[in-house]
């Protein structure tokens, strides 16, 4: 990362990141010799997985054994942090997925600005959760965005994007592996361009803003009024929290599925067909989900002939 000729010294950067997708990124700059990172910013130890034990973010783990200062601030709002910040003096923050707000009043702290690295094509899904969301609402293509921070929700000037197609059955833990691989080289390539002067930061158009809100559990609730495919991208998109789930006799399920063949009929949203073989659900436009499988809450998961001949299902039984 040379500007001007040979000798240059390497760039000082901090870096915040807390999870998984974040980890490439980390990888890609601490192998970079013309970087030199000098601290990882991370999010404090908290309870994580089903035994909800309390262990170290993912990127923790990983600058810890690329030997690397780790600081995990409570609140990065804190005097404390400001002063680690100020005293450290990089040229450049790298941001991705951090999980903390960062206050106007540190924005100035490195000279390049808090560069960071975006899920989606801004000004498209703007939030907490783009991956999710975009895999969700059926798009057929993402990306990965390098942008300056501001004090807006993902509205700093755009520097470098990157497009990726979807796969049509692809889940958002899929494709979220795929964007953090090729997040890396990007965040490379947009500190390389800052470096040297050779990118032009640009403002975003907000005409095309979408937003991309932080996930509910009640986003996962099936809505059977939509067709069998709104009703798969939702699945795949929320894999897997919250997931795709209904009730059934008053008890919640969750499903696992894809579309089915269309079928003449017009049962009711909702309505199971169960031939022995499959069980299909109809949804809008005489679509039907065919489930392939069911974990009642409370159970183990069983497939979807598990489920309907142990709940002897009666003609016209509806998921709700």
């Amino acid at each position: 990362m040379v500007a001007g000729g040979e000798g240059c010294s390497p760039l000082r950067v901090l870096f915040c990141g807390t999870p998984e997708f974040a980890v490439p990124s980390l990888e890609r700059l601490a192998a970079d010799s013309d970087i030199k990172l000098l601290a990882v910013l991370t999010q404090p130890d908290r309870p994580r997985g089903r035994g909800r034990e309390v262990s170290p973010s993912p990127v923790k783990a990983r600058a810890a054994a690329l030997g690397l200062p780790v600081f995990q601030p409570e609140k990065i709002r804190s005097a404390d942090s400001e002063r680690l910040l100020r005293e450290a003096a990089p040229d450049a923050i790298v941001i991705i997925a951090y999980g903390q707000i960062i206050p106007a009043g540190l924005l100035d702290v490195p000279r390049l600005g808090w560069i960071n690295l975006h899920a989606s094509l801004l000004p498209r899904y703007r939030g907490a959760a783009p991956i999710q969301w975009a895999v969700a609402s059926g798009e057929r293509t993402t990306g990965v965005t390098t942008m300056r921070i501001d004090a807006g929700l993902d509205t700093g000037d755009l520097l470098l994007a990157r497009e990726l197609e979807i796969g049509e059955r692809e889940t958002a833990p899929e494709l979220a592996a795929r964007l953090a691989a090729a997040g890396a080289p990007l965040m490379a390539e947009t500190l390389r361009g800052l470096r040297d002067g050779t990118l032009t930061a640009r403002p975003q158009d907000s005409s095309g803003a979408s937003l991309a809100p932080l996930l509910r559990k009640e986003d996962g609730r099936i809505d059977w009024a939509r067709p069998a495919r709104a009703i798969y991208d939702r699945m795949r998109g929320f894999a897997p929290w919250p997931g795709a789930f209904s009730s059934f006799r008053e008890v919640t399920c969750h499903l696992a599925g894809e579309p089915g063949p269309a079928r003449a009929g017009a049962e009711p949203p909702g309505t199971m067909r169960f031939d022995g073989r499959e069980l299909l659900v109809a949804a809008a436009q005489q679509s039907f989900l065919r489930v392939t499988h069911v974990k009642v809450e409370g159970r183990r998961q069983v497939s979807a002939l598990e489920f309907a001949n142990g709940a002897r299902l009666r003609p016209g039984e509806q998921f709700v």
